[in-house]
């Protein structure tokens, strides 16, 4: 059997400053930030996101579509 393969997560906020509050506990626990919270257009309008990596390598998303 190979190595893990990455794996994306994401779970929903209730809006965009629990989105954030998700990305910098996360950080201050010393994942990487991957992406800053901020508005994601391309895939969709209200679309607002942050993203990280966890200690094994999987993409952690916080999400809010409103």
């Amino acid at each position: 059997m190979g190595p893990n393969r990455e794996t994306h997560f994401a779970f929903a906020a209730a809006d965009h400053d629990a989105c954030a509050g998700i990305h910098d506990a996360a950080v201050e626990l010393g994942t990487e930030s991957l992406h800053a919270p901020r508005l994601w257009p391309e895939y969709h309008e209200g679309y607002f996101a942050a993203f990280v990596r966890d200690p094994d390598g999987n993409n952690i998303e916080a999400v809010c579509h409103a």
